[in-house]
C-alpha cells in the first residue's frame, strides 16, 4: 500500500465513524406522516425506527421549509 491507498482507508475510517455518530430515531415509527397524513411505506418505517414523516417531509423539515 502506498500513501494513497492509507490516506484514503483512513478517510473511509472517519466517514463510517461520522454516520455512526448522527442521531437516529429510535422507538415506533408512525404509520402515518405527522405533517401531510400520507402513509409511511414500511420499507421506510423498518429502515428508519421512529420515523415520523414521509421521505418528502422529511426533506423539507431539514431544508428548514
Amino acid at each position: 500500500m502506498d500513501d494513497a491507498d492509507y490516506a484514503q482507508e483512513r478517510m473511509d475510517k472517519d466517514h463510517s465513524a461520522l454516520l455512526a455518530a448522527v442521531p437516529r430515531p429510535v422507538g415506533r415509527s408512525a404509520h402515518f406522516c405527522m405533517d401531510c397524513d400520507e402513509r409511511i411505506p414500511e420499507r421506510r418505517r423498518q429502515a428508519y425506527p421512529g420515523t415520523q414523516r414521509c421521505v418528502s417531509c422529511q426533506e423539507d423539515a431539514e431544508r428548514g421549509r
